[in-house]
């Protein structure tokens, strides 16, 4: 696993398997979120896989799928209530970590500075510096 802390709460990981779920749980998370739609990729365990295997490690377990590019108000809706409901910390997963890292930018820019939240991500290895300016024009939108 390679997971990259953003905040206190919310870190974010490449994928994950089913396996690695006791790694979670020891490491103190409680909660995971899967930003991959089902079978994006052959080798991807499926959503109800990675269900199972949280719920089996007492982990809050949440499925937000998002198409790479489409990041809708209603994705970025449920990342944000997700992330108001869930016990943290939290990781949020996808192929690679960059769509978790952007949906998480995307729900933190309604309360915060795009300027910070490109910093966080770059701070983490995510490169989202192109997004800065709708994050500016999400601010308390």
């Amino acid at each position: 696993m390679h997971i990259r802390k953003l905040t206190d709460q919310v870190s974010v990981s490449p994928q994950i398997l089913p396996g690695e779920m006791a790694d979670l749980e020891a490491a103190g998370f409680r909660s995971v979120i899967n930003n991959r739609p089902d079978g994006e990729a052959e080798d991807q365990p499926s959503d109800s896989e990675m269900a199972q295997a949280a719920a089996a490690h007492g982990l809050a377990y949440r499925a937000i799928p998002v198409v790479p590019g489409r990041y809708g108000t209603d994705i970025v809706d449920a990342m944000a209530q997700a992330l108001e409901e869930m016990p943290s910390p939290v990781l949020a997963f996808c192929r690679t970590g960059t769509r978790s890292t952007t949906l998480w930018a995307l729900q933190a820019a309604r309360e915060g500075e795009a300027e910070a939240i490109v910093k966080t991500a770059a701070d983490a290895g995510y490169d989202i510096a192109a997004l800065a300016p709708r994050l500016r024009a999400m601010r308390h939108a």
